[in-house]
């Protein structure tokens, strides 16, 4: 496991816990190079999810790529990580119940924007520059007057 901290390749474990009732790990790690201690999380995939790409091409999913974009969306904003991770297993389960193969990445992309603008607007808005490409100011304010609107 790669330290956030130094890239160091190499970890260990110093805790393990079961979360969500049984079915994720929760590690408490410390970085064998500089000692920083990190925390990651396993989770059971059920079944094996397929991205469609708005390009056509299949990949698999994954979940640190959800992960990198809500920590993107919500940096220095009020959000607590475990905020995110509900989100996230949220989403998952929204995933499977929609569909237990294939996915496309744009329902995803809803399903993150729909999450966000629960715990957070202006990480919603954040996101959905990204995501939906705004190219002028009037296309933030257009989303912005659909959130006064609601």
């Amino acid at each position: 496991m790669k330290c956030p901290n130094c890239n160091f390749e190499e970890s260990k474990v110093i805790d393990s816990r079961t979360i969500k009732d049984g079915v994720s790990i929760r590690r408490r790690r410390e970085c064998l190079d500089c000692r920083y201690r990190f925390t990651t999380y396993e989770y059971i995939l059920s079944t094996p999810i397929i991205i469609i790409k708005k390009n056509g091409d299949r990949e698999d999913y994954e979940r640190q790529k959800l992960q990198d974009s809500f920590h993107k969306a919500c940096n220095k904003r009020p959000v607590s990580e475990d905020e995110i991770n509900d989100s996230i297993e949220r989403i998952e389960e929204k995933i499977n119940n929609l569909s237990n193969v294939e996915i496309q990445s744009s329902e995803v992309g809803e399903l993150v924007m729909d999450e966000l603008k629960n715990i957070d607007t202006v990480s919603f808005i954040r996101f959905a520059s990204v995501y939906r490409d705004f190219k002028e100011v009037k296309d933030f304010q257009a989303q912005i007057d659909d959130l006064q609107n609601e």
